[in-house]
């Protein structure tokens, strides 16, 4: 897909890797609806500026009638909370599935007419490789991160007979507020270099989208899916998987 010309929407634009995303895309020629639950705090020049909150069926449909021209959907907003799974709070649980797949499937399936209407384009599905291996500490994290992949999965084909192209960026660990808090709460100290800089994940994402990719992987991702072959493996928070 060509992105110069194209009509982008990006969720969770109000910081982190979504800013990225939607800075990226103003920067190589796209139209961009920068999009966060709270518009007020997105601050991306040369974006339109749209409210969307994934867990806000009416704010969902209600975006994607006023953004009836995308022809790529980036779907990057999703909670990283929840915790273990045995003996964390429920309530967070639910949070971290619900954001991670039940929001990204609202979006989905709002926009999915849109695409077809607009010639097909391309979903980009922000996951985690936490889908592939289980993070100690914050297993609901990426049981929701699995779900989101196999959803990714569903609809790459069953979107196939509209034309619409689905990637999945499948990363590890990424230097946004949430994963620095995360490191800093459990203390970790990680080599220089161990996490990725949001834009230059962003710039190969977007790569991978215009050369058709169905999944873009950057170091860790690479590493993790080699060993899905063997017996199941926890992500090292050192910064390897084992």
């Amino acid at each position: 897909m060509r992105l110069n010309g194209s009509t982008a929407l990006v969720t969770g634009s109000n910081r982190g890797i979504g800013h990225a995303f939607a800075t990226e895309l103003v920067r190589r020629g796209a139209k961009v609806y920068a999009t966060a639950r709270r518009p007020e705090l997105v601050d991306v020049p040369g974006a339109e500026v749209l409210r969307l909150d994934t867990a806000d069926q009416a704010s969902v449909e209600a975006a994607a009638e006023a953004a009836a021209d995308v022809d790529l959907l980036v779907n990057n907003a999703a909670s990283t909370a929840g915790g273990n799974l045995v003996d964390g709070d429920l309530r967070a649980i639910r949070d971290v599935l619900d954001s991670n797949f039940h929001g990204t499937l609202a979006v989905v399936r709002a926009f999915a007419p849109v695409l077809a209407r607009n010639g097909g384009g391309a979903i980009l599905n922000v996951l985690s490789v936490a889908a592939w291996a289980t993070v100690e500490g914050n297993t609901a994290y990426a049981a929701a991160k699995s779900a989101q992949w196999g959803l990714t999965n569903g609809i790459r084909l069953e979107l196939a007979g509209q034309g619409t192209q689905v990637t999945a960026l499948v990363p590890g660990m990424t230097a946004t507020e949430p994963m620095k808090a995360f490191v800093r709460e459990f203390g970790l100290d990680l080599p220089e270099g161990a996490m990725n800089d949001p834009a230059e994940l962003v710039r190969l994402a977007l790569d991978g989208v215009e050369a058709g990719q169905d999944e873009v992987l950057d170091r860790y991702g690479v590493q993790a899916k080699e060993l899905l072959s063997g017996p199941p493996r926890a992500f090292d928070l050192s910064g390897t998987v084992g």
